[in-house]
């Protein structure tokens, strides 16, 4: 028995002390709390959190421990894209694939597209809306069968009938049934309670709601309101209930404003938001998701002739172009600022261009890095494990080649990825 013992305690030393720690010499980092730039630091990285930050280039203490170079660089936490669609991605044959593509094409295809996020830097996500897909996919990246960003799924998003997100829209008669609160829609507060708790079931993290029309759903309107401010508030009440905050996807005003009075924490997009809106986001506590990226590509692709269905192409000229004024007016005004970009309505990996939107339209560039770090964590409430380089924080930590406080574009174009203390690029 005693030589068991010491056989085991020689084993958990040697264990021990082949533990490797990682040592970052950090030329710049960014202190996203205090909004400054601090000089040549060493972050020690410890498992999958921050062992302690050092003045200085600190030599790794014994030979097992690494040392990665850095100190041509900027470092900042992992960066936070509230408004992904990592199922998907923009392409022609986009409302075709509907109907060609199985639930296995559509997980083959997000293993690449959760991939190209995180080496772009982006090591959180929040997913808002797919098939149920997206799932799985949080499942596999959590147990380390696929690469990709921490992510935060709504699941299937919550539609009214022929609403933006009712699944069935463009369907012809045979095949679009009268879909319910399993397949997301909602049509009174009985269903609402429903669709809530299926989401929970499925295994959904957070909810998200189609407060208005939509530019890409095949429907008419892309602004009108589309929930009743009765069914808003008991989505909201019965998703706080399952710990869970609720994302709104609005383009027109009054459907927002009953969407932050209904208890909505996001309103996403925002395109013809209104100073009084604004300022119920203000006395709501609720947060703008700007995705303005977004808005330039369908801009962009609604010129392309037969890119999208017919009915689509008024609604993206006519939408695209407002979202980064509104961003600017909102700004402006004092609204809280949450980074978002809907990748996927563009090509994933791209989300880095938000950032210099944002500063184009106003926003200095170190609030809106704070805004895709400590906002953002904020919101998911990970504010003490998330969007700060911190001791105890879990060390998802990227780099930059330059001062993205001086050269915003280098955003774009992350050189190194740390998630969860795993080195991903370099």
């Amino acid at each position: 028995m005693k030589k068991l013992l010491i056989l085991c305690v020689s084993i958990l030393c040697a264990t021990m002390a082949m533990a490797q720690d990682t040592y970052l010499h950090c030329g710049k980092i960014i202190d996203t709390k205090s909004g400054k730039i601090l000089t040549e630091k060493t972050i020690i990285v410890s498992g999958n959190t921050i062992k302690s930050i050092q003045n200085g280039y600190i030599q790794p203490e014994t030979e097992n421990d690494k040392t990665v170079d850095l100190k041509s660089k900027t470092v900042m936490p992992g960066l936070i894209d509230m408004h992904v669609h990592i199922e998907s991605e923009t392409n022609p044959k986009a409302y075709l694939e509907k109907y060609t593509l199985n639930d296995a094409d559509v997980a083959f295809r997000s293993v690449g597209f959760a991939k190209v996020t995180l080496h772009a830097g982006f090591t959180t996500v929040r997913d808002l809306g797919g098939s149920g897909v997206n799932i799985s996919l949080r499942n596999a990246i959590n147990q380390g069968k696929v690469e990709g960003p921490r992510i935060f799924t709504a699941g299937k998003a919550l539609a009214t009938t022929g609403g933006h997100a009712d699944p069935t829209n463009g369907n012809r008669k045979e095949i679009i049934g009268d879909p319910g609160p399993k397949e997301g829609v909602v049509n009174n507060v009985n269903d609402a309670k429903k669709a809530v708790r299926q989401r929970y079931k499925n295994g959904a993290d957070v909810i998200k709601i189609t407060a208005t029309g939509g530019v890409l759903s095949v429907a008419k309107s892309g602004s009108n309101p589309q929930f009743t401010i009765e069914e808003i508030k008991v989505i909201c009440e019965t998703a706080k209930d399952y710990g869970m905050h609720v994302a709104a996807h609005a383009h027109g005003d009054e459907g927002m404003q009953r969407a932050i009075i209904g208890g909505v924490k996001t309103i996403e997009h925002g395109t013809y938001m209104s100073d009084e809106t604004m300022e119920l986001m203000k006395k709501h506590d609720a947060y703008l998701v700007p995705t303005i990226t977004a808005g330039k590509e369908v801009e962009t692709k609604a010129k392309i002739e037969g890119y999208y269905p017919d009915i689509i192409v008024p609604k993206a000229l006519a939408v695209g172009p407002k979202i980064q004024g509104t961003f600017a007016r909102a700004y402006k005004k004092g609204v809280g600022i949450a980074f978002g970009t809907d990748a996927g309505v563009f090509k994933h990996g791209e989300n880095g261009k938000e950032f210099g939107y944002m500063v184009e339209a106003g926003m200095p560039a170190i609030e809106t890095i704070q805004s895709a770090t400590i906002t953002n964590a904020k919101i998911l409430g990970m504010e003490d494990q998330l969007g700060q380089l911190k001791v105890g924080f879990l060390a998802d930590i990227i780099a930059v080649d330059h001062d993205p406080t001086q050269h915003i574009s280098t955003m774009e174009k992350v050189s190194f990825v740390m998630k969860d203390g795993k080195i991903y690029k370099q």
